[in-house]
């Protein structure tokens, strides 16, 4: 390629998280859907369904969901196989994913599993920050593993082709995961807590662990889980990339930048303490060319910068989902 412009346009750009159904304005979050694409957003994964959501809840959230990406289809391409992400790239749409950010929309029915997987739940997050059925979250007061439920919801996970998450998800529950999966498992956005403590951060035998199953690990957007500075710098969010690389090697690194689009919203102060402070500097999808610049200034190669942007989440999406 003869630019980082080049590259940018050509590559697979990918963000496996964006807070979506129910997440502040819609306005704003619409917005933002065309702000990621006129910026070069290939593919993202909506969040339509939170750890405070029940079944029925979630249920209504993919229902309202669906319906919106059906009436606008000129734009957005709902992504059930990889070849959707292909497909909308050609056609110059956006593919959209849907995932789930916690397990409590499950209640206690493991058979659900492969019900959201039909209605288009790629991925699904165990706990998110607190406890649940399936285990602990990274910000709960125990540590406890995963429960014998938690076990049977990733075997239905494996055997349906859903990607297991562990990013807001507690030590042991994280790394009892890990070992119980026969596919591959992702930390969607979380980053390592070996560059900078925090609670939403996750240590480097954990990112070891994730990549030993042949999953990747998605860098978040925000300043407060990138350093101590309060304004986010795109330089501080490549150190987070080549700590990662540095560990684990550039195939196991992609994106989950969890974009705030809606500041005066005021998400779950208990479910998500992390949002304390507002409000928040977050990288906002403007700065996704300047991304692709910074890593080739430093020395980044055109496949390493390819499958960070989106590369790597498309092969382990294309290893697992059926």
């Amino acid at each position: 390629m003869n630019s980082a412009f080049d590259l940018h346009k050509d590559a697979f750009v990918c963000d496996m998280t964006f807070p979506w159904s129910n997440f502040g304005r819609r306005d704003l979050a619409m917005a933002s859907l065309q702000r990621m694409h006129s910026n070069g957003m290939n593919f993202v994964s909506l969040t339509v369904g939170m750890d405070w959501d029940d079944t029925a809840s979630a249920m209504l959230n993919i229902a309202k969901e669906r319906n919106f990406l059906r009436n606008n289809q000129d734009s957005y391409v709902l992504v059930e196989t990889v070849e959707d992400i292909y497909r909308a790239k050609t056609e110059d749409k956006l593919a959209i994913g849907l995932h789930f950010q916690g397990t409590n929309p499950l209640g206690y029915n493991v058979e659900l599993v492969e019900a959201y997987y039909h209605l288009g739940i790629r991925h699904m997050l165990l706990c998110y920050n607190l406890k649940n059925p399936v285990g602990d979250g990274c910000q709960e007061i125990t540590d406890s593993g995963l429960s014998r439920f938690g076990y049977d919801v990733i075997r239905e996970m494996n055997a349906v082709g859903m990607l297991v998450d562990v990013s807001h998800t507690g030590y042991r529950t994280s790394m009892d995961a890990l070992e119980a999966s026969e596919k591959p498992v992702i930390i969607s956005h979380s980053n390592p807590s070996g560059l900078f403590e925090h609670s939403r951060n996750v240590p480097d035998d954990m990112i070891l662990a994730c990549a030993k199953t042949g999953g990747v690990v998605g860098m978040v957007g925000f300043a407060s889980v990138i350093s101590e500075e309060k304004e986010l710098k795109t330089e501080g969010l490549v150190n987070h990339i080549e700590y990662c690389i540095d560990l684990v090697g550039d195939q196991h690194v992609g994106l989950g930048l969890d974009y705030v689009y809606d500041q005066e919203f005021d998400s779950r102060s208990v479910w998500s303490p992390h949002y304390s402070g507002r409000p928040i500097s977050v990288f906002e999808p403007e700065k996704l060319p300047i991304l692709t610049e910074v890593m080739l200034k430093r020395g980044y190669t055109e496949t390493t910068v390819r499958g960070i942007l989106g590369e790597n989440w498309i092969r382990v999406a294309g290893e697992v989902w059926k």
